[in-house]
């Protein structure tokens, strides 16, 4: 039987604590919206105003997350906290106002689908109204890690290049979907479980595939330098 070395041991036991102190920041960023959420005997009736809280909290707590698995990759494990709080501090002028447009467009889409319904109309728009709104997530999702990427970058110019990649490489953006909505499903159904355990596996999935996809820019990025 092969033995494990100290090193691997050392490295192994380094991302645990990488991945259980990125949950603990995760839930202290995300802390007004599960507070709320535990608060309002039925979440559903006012979700317009949910949706747009969990983007305003959501997208820079993401870009938090996204600057430690940067870090981590580069570097091996980080002061998360640290890196963490930075990133999310550092960015919040340009990352909520990202995460509320992704959750307009979401509200939007939602009281779009209510609202036709049972209707034929309804019947031929429900796939537009899906696609636009897994478009403005995954969109949203691009951009914020080309933000942690490369905090001087442009939103305008990121947010181009994250429309164009994400359509160009839809395979990828499904798969960030996906790992998106177990989390939600996760966290929505025992939100103690989703966000001490499966939140960082889960984004970590995000954002590899994220970084994947931004690959042509970043890439002409660190060449230009």
């Amino acid at each position: 039987m092969r033995r494990i070395d100290h090193e691997t041991v050392l490295h192994a036991t380094g991302l645990l604590h990488v991945g259980l102190a990125t949950n603990l920041a995760l839930a202290v960023a995300l802390a007004p919206l599960l507070v709320l959420l535990a608060m309002v005997p039925d979440p559903t009736l006012g979700w317009p105003a949910l949706v747009l809280l969990a983007g305003a909290l959501a997208a820079p707590a993401f870009a938090g997350v996204a600057a430690v698995f940067a870090a981590v990759a580069a570097d091996g494990p980080t002061t998360v906290l640290r890196t963490f709080a930075r990133a999310w501090a550092g960015g919040l002028r340009r990352t909520v106002p990202l995460g509320l447009a992704a959750g307009a467009v979401l509200v939007v889409v939602g009281v779009d689908a209510v609202a036709l319904a049972g209707t034929d109309l309804g019947a031929a728009t429900l796939p537009l109204l899906v696609v636009v709104g897994a478009l403005a997530v995954a969109v949203a999702v691009l951009a914020l890690v080309a933000l942690a990427e490369r905090p001087a970058a442009r939103v305008r110019e990121v947010l181009r290049a994250a429309v164009w990649l994400a359509v160009r490489r839809w395979p990828f953006t499904l798969l960030s979907l996906v790992a998106l909505l177990a989390l939600a499903a996760a966290v929505a159904t025992r939100p103690a479980l989703g966000l001490g355990l499966a939140a960082s596996p889960l984004l970590y999935v995000v954002w590899a595939n994220s970084r994947w996809t931004l690959r042509p820019v970043l890439g002409e990025v660190e060449a230009a330098r």
